[in-house]
């Protein structure tokens, strides 16, 4: 079973770590997998062995507090189609008999169905029963719950640091007036009253400690199980300041003025001040670098108008079932997906695809949820609700991806492991020798404490997820779904490139391009006779002619008889006129004279068309050529590839004299033809055996195999289910520009990890040897415990704005203009 839980009291890196470590060990768990920009734990467990409440429990004996994400433990329900008491009653008591639930409370007035139960799979029990009670049960959004715990502890960090504030700076002022000759009372004064100049201090300290209580409960606490962490080195460097302070003011307090000089209240007082606002600085980053979700979740309407009975109302969305007929105005969001029954309009989509021109939209077209209606009222069926609809599923993949790990990662990962030990080791060895050289305690305790607060594991542990979190949301914006971390890391990589043809490259759609006729035939009355011919077939070819004539208002007649040749073409009696349409082996079969029309033929076959003769009781009237046409940006967008260095190969069951011209249409320089489905795979083999990183871009059922084989499957968004479950990325718009976008990305999203990783270690690699006084050695500077402190939150800030500049990335210009 897969879970996720909401972490909370995470700090750093190493508290990941510590979280992966011992939750990993835990018997029946096969995978942990925590996100410190998320605070979320992605867990893989078998539930015979060990359950959700272990899991938490254990979570709280290392010092965190967890919740799970999908609240299966106890959840809500709507339920439609109550009408009384006795309705919630019967639904209440059936219920709770379902082995396995705990407890279910049914209220008539919310129509809600609150449950709990220990075994999450019971739900789909729970559904099968209430709908043969004859009631509908669904689902109800549970995200404002956890966004709004999210802002309260932002409120509370900013209040901690507020507080700190109020008592640092008399401490800071107090503690350097008399070294920078700034006025001070005579009653603080320390060369007039040393004793009250230290108590002050002290009595000011306190309340800032106590507003941090937190870095010491757990960084004590983590120090103590030997897992240690960023709150470790906080609380180990200001409770050595603080009691070095109260030490020193003992000594005053006994006479001894000459440590008047060597109080640390304001040190202790400043770093955990600055480290506070760094925290709310830090988690008020974290929280735009998520954007992209909360952009999503927000455009889903609340409420939708639906026809029931034939009476209009007004519903909340969480009431829609599949089937429902809804109507949706000019200006309005469609609150699912469903397909039109009724009406026309132009629907933007450009919330899920990034394009920003209205789709047309008739009887019979598929529409999107949360998109917007532009001009026309329409009529639609229900056909994705809830947790089903589009939208719900690109949140869905986008919160995966974004709590998915990097291979990039595991580096950081490792270190930060073992990071915050090594540093308190450093720290005490540097100290010692320091004190052992001939210097102060005082000097040595700087030192210590230097040490300690300049360390971030965080900077670490946040370079890469946060990345990742602003990459995977930039790519949904432009209609580009990433399913994990891994698969956004290998895109970047990339060296070939093949393509499907029929779906992907074309349009898949085969359509009339040229009519061809011999002397005195009307090209009308050609495409009346083929059309009116092959109203009865069901090939995509005659489809193609019988739609064109269509287009062109041509009324049709019925054939009295009908007959379809496998392989060859059809007959078909129009009120007595023998037609007959079908390919060039057809027709010498039935000794027609083609030759007038042969280099038309050659011609149209030579440029990717299917040409078909039309004869009359055996005398030739011309030929209608159909093709599969490309997509007008299919050019534009593999001309982009051939620009970043990718060799782009087509790969296609078609023959090889069509593949060649298609290929040749759009920039293609190889070919391979005439495959069978099953040996697609074997092909991306073949380049990955050369030590390729291989991509496959496909769109039907058949390219699912070469899809799964590849480094990365990128579907397009308007294939098959199948196509889409075997991907690596997604592309919503139906549009091969999206797939050197996405490499784009990739490779942007790849530099700023990189970058961040190198700030990340090349801060901790300069600073720490700063701060345990390398600089001193050859006459620089000593660094002080406050600057130390400042610079800590600032490497985790700098890290997580960087990480933020990807929110600029723009995809190339995009090519509107057909070819």
């Amino acid at each position: 079973m897969i879970t996720k839980l909401n972490i909370y009291g995470m700090t750093c890196a190493s508290c990941a770590a510590t979280i992966e470590k011992s939750i990993g060990e835990l018997n029946g768990v096969k995978s942990a997998n925590v996100n410190l920009a998320t605070e979320i734990l992605k867990l893989e467990y078998d539930e015979t062995k060990i359950n959700n409440h272990t899991i938490i429990k254990t979570m709280k004996s290392i010092g965190y507090d967890a919740e799970l994400r999908s609240q299966t433990e106890s959840t809500n329900f709507g339920i439609s189609g109550m009408t009384c008491a006795s309705c919630a009653s019967k639904i209440e008591k059936a219920v709770s008999s379902i082995e396995n639930v705990t407890y279910a409370s049914v209220n008539l007035a919310t129509e809600k169905l609150s449950l709990t139960t220990s075994d999450p799979n019971v739900l789909s029990k729970v559904d099968e029963v209430v709908s043969k009670l004859g009631y509908t049960l669904y689902s109800l959004e549970e995200n404002t719950d956890q966004e709004e715990k999210k802002k309260n502890e932002l409120k509370n960090i900013w209040r901690r640091f507020i507080v700190s504030t109020i008592f640092t700076i008399p401490v800071l002022y107090i503690a350097g007036a008399h070294m920078l000759n700034l006025p001070l009372p005579q009653i603080i004064d320390p060369m007039v009253n040393p004793i009250t100049f230290a108590l002050i201090q002290l009595f000011l300290t306190i309340p800032v400690i106590f507003v941090s209580h937190s870095y010491y409960t757990i960084g004590f606490s983590s120090l103590i199980r030997g897992h240690p962490n960023m709150d470790s080195l906080i609380a180990l460097g200001t409770s050595a300041a603080f009691s070095y302070g109260v030490f020193a003011t003992w000594q005053i307090i006994q006479g001894n003025d000459s440590y008047t000089n060597e109080l640390y209240f304001e040190a202790a007082a400043v770093i955990l001040s600055l480290i506070t606002l760094g925290k709310y600085l830090e988690s008020l980053t974290k929280g735009k670098t998520s954007e992209a979700i909360k952009k999503l979740m927000g455009l889903a309407p609340k409420t939708a108008t639906i026809i029931r009975d034939g009476i209009e109302l007004s519903l909340p969305i969480e009431a829609v079932v599949v089937g429902d007929t809804i109507i949706t105005k000019p200006g309005e969001k469609l609150p699912v997906d469903g397909i039109v029954i009724d009406g026309r309009t132009s629907i933007d989509e450009s919330m899920l695809t990034g394009e920003s021109i209205p789709v047309e939209k008739k009887i019979g077209d598929k529409v999107i949820g949360s998109s917007i209606n532009k001009n026309g009222l329409i009529k639609y069926e229900a056909t994705r609700v809830g947790e089903d609809t589009t939208l719900s599923q690109i949140i869905k993949l986008v919160e995966d991806a974004q709590t998915s790990k990097a291979p990039i990662a595991k580096l950081a990962d490792i270190i930060s492991g073992y990071f915050v030990p090594i540093v308190i080791l450093v720290s005490l060895v540097a100290s010692v020798l320091w004190f052992i050289s001939g210097q102060s305690i005082l000097f040595s305790l700087t030192i210590l404490i230097s040490v300690l607060v300049i360390a971030c594991p965080c900077a670490l542990g946040l370079a890469t997820p946060t990345a990742i979190m602003v990459g995977t949301g930039k790519g949904a914006e432009n209609g580009i779904l990433i399913k994990s971390g891994e698969a956004l890391e290998t895109t970047h990589q990339l060296k070939t490139i093949i393509f499907d043809k029929t779906g992907t490259i074309t349009e898949g759609k085969p359509i009339v391009t040229d009519i061809v006729t011999t002397e005195n035939i009307d090209k009308n009355f050609l495409l009346f006779l083929a059309a009116s011919a092959e109203k009865g077939s069901e090939h995509p070819l005659g489809e193609a002619i019988v739609l064109e004539a269509k287009k062109n208002s041509i009324e049709l007649v019925d054939p009295t008889s009908f007959e379809a040749l496998s392989g060859l073409g059809i007959k078909a009696n129009l009120d007595g006129l023998d037609i007959s349409l079908g390919n060039e082996k057809y027709f010498e079969t039935q000794n027609i004279d083609i030759s007038k029309l042969k280099e038309d033929s050659n011609r149209l076959a030579s440029e990717g068309k299917t040409p078909m003769f039309i004869s009359n009781n055996q005398i030739l009237l011309g030929i209608i050529a159909v093709a599969d046409t490309v997509k007008p940006t299919s050019m534009f967008a593999i001309e982009q590839l051939k620009k970043l260095g990718i060799k782009v190969i087509m790969l296609t069951g078609d023959n090889k004299r069509t593949a060649k011209a298609i290929a040749k249409q759009v920039g293609i320089d190889y070919v391979i033809s005439e495959v069978l489905p099953q040996d697609k795979a074997q092909h991306v083999k073949t380049y990955q055996a050369e030590g390729q990183k291989v991509a496959m871009v496909g769109d039907g059922i058949n390219d699912a195999p070469a899809l799964a084989q590849a480094d990365i499957g990128i579907a397009i968004g308007s294939g098959t289910d199948i196509a889409i479950e075997s991907a690596d990325i997604i592309l919503m718009k139906d549009d091969l520009q999206s797939v050197p976008t996405a490499i784009e990305l990739s490779k942007k999203t790849i530099r700023n990890i990189k970058e961040n990783l190198f700030w990340a270690f090349a801060y901790n690699i300069l600073g720490i040897p700063v701060a345990m006084g390398v600089l001193y050695i050859f006459g620089g500077p000593l660094l002080s415990p406050i600057i130390a402190g400042a610079a800590m939150s600032f490497s985790s800030v700098s890290v997580l704005l960087n990480a933020l500049r990807l929110k600029k990335f723009k995809p190339r210009t995009r090519k509107k203009e057909t070819l």
